[in-house]
């Protein structure tokens, strides 16, 4: 089995597009509509045929409760990993993003949290390498 696609809960497909694209760097996958719904997905931009994450827009209440609570508790709704946070740190935040943490070691990894603008924090995370 594989794991090809992931979904986060944004407010506004189309912010949550830009934002994915122009500031995090992802490319855009697939975007078609089918009546009201649009089915938005973007990849890295290094592996356009790797893991989708779909960019689905909040459909009800218990949902939106559930994003509102994860952000709330600064809790990421999703986690990127990178092989340099800090240069993926500085070349995010060149383009707009804004952090509630800059890269910060862990012990086992350094992380960064973003906010997406969409209601979700991100985390940014460079594992150690063990040796």
């Amino acid at each position: 089995m594989k794991i090809k696609l992931s979904r986060i809960y944004v407010d506004d497909q189309s912010k949550a597009l830009r934002y994915y694209t122009e500031v995090l760097g992802f490319i855009k996958k697939a975007d078609f509509s089918h009546g009201p719904h649009r089915w938005l997905t973007v990849a890295a931009a290094d592996e356009p045929n790797g893991t989708e994450l779909q960019l689905e827009l909040i459909g009800n209440a218990a949902i939106q409760s559930y994003q509102q609570t994860l952000f709330q508790q600064n809790q990421p709704a999703a986690m990127f990993f990178t092989d340099d946070v800090k240069s993926d740190y500085d070349r995010i935040q060149a383009r707009g993003a804004k952090f509630t943490m800059a890269p910060t070691d862990t012990g086992y990894a350094t992380i960064a949290i973003l906010n997406d603008t969409c209601g979700n924090l991100i985390q940014i995370t460079q594992l150690k390498r063990q040796g």
